[in-house]
């Protein structure tokens, strides 16, 4: 009888995630801190003393995301900031190998969005123009990490990660610091959000 393949990973708080099939009780907001503090963004071929974290990418995201939907409603400030939580197990790919390994990855990657947005009270399925403001702000922290720390030419930036308006990306700076402090403020301003949430509700 053939052994089954273990498809869990063990949480620092204990949990076990099954990445197969995840359900929103296994998720906690202090694991996908800490996971996301130390996955470097662009599998770590930037500049700087410490890495470009998916956590700090996604504190980016979601002060950018704020100014390309103002006035928006918290829950969707909380999505942006959770846009990429999955990656706190499966890693941050690059485009190109998330391209070579085709559907396996985006339909783990569905999942775990899933059960993390319904871990913290968000649809499984974010309104179509919210999705697309996220991904808006995502492609201006891309563009702006490419040139600032990943070595890009701004000609080659421009053409991969293509904006409506280039001013999009006046007074944003890359910030670099110890995962430590990364995973403190990725926790702070879910914190904050959750709060502005339940103000509202």
């Amino acid at each position: 009888m053939a052994r089954q393949r273990r498809a869990w990973q063990r949480m620092l708080s204990g949990r076990r995630l099954d990445l197969l099939d995840p359900t929103p009780v296994d998720i906690e907001i202090e694991d996908i801190a800490h996971g996301l503090a130390f996955v470097a963004r662009w599998n770590g071929q930037t500049r700087g003393d410490f890495a470009f974290s998916v956590a700090e990418h996604s504190l980016l995201v979601e002060r950018i995301f704020g100014q390309v939907a103002p006035g928006c409603d918290p829950r969707w400030h909380l999505a942006a900031l959770l846009h990429d939580a999955p990656e706190y197990v499966i890693g941050d790919m690059i485009s190109p190998v998330k391209s070579a390994l085709g559907m396996e990855y985006g339909e783990m990657d569905a999942r775990l969005t899933t059960a993390i947005h319904r871990r913290f009270g968000l649809p499984a399925a974010l309104p179509a123009p919210i999705k697309s403001r996220i991904k808006l702000a995502d492609r201006v922290s891309a563009r702006l990490e490419a040139v600032q720390i990943a070595g890009f030419a701004l000609s080659e930036a421009a053409r991969l990660f293509p904006l409506p308006d280039v001013s999009m990306l006046d007074g944003l700076r890359i910030t670099l610091r110890p995962p430590a402090e990364t995973r403190s403020a990725y926790l702070s301003r879910f914190a904050a959000l959750m709060e502005l949430i339940d103000r509202a509700a």
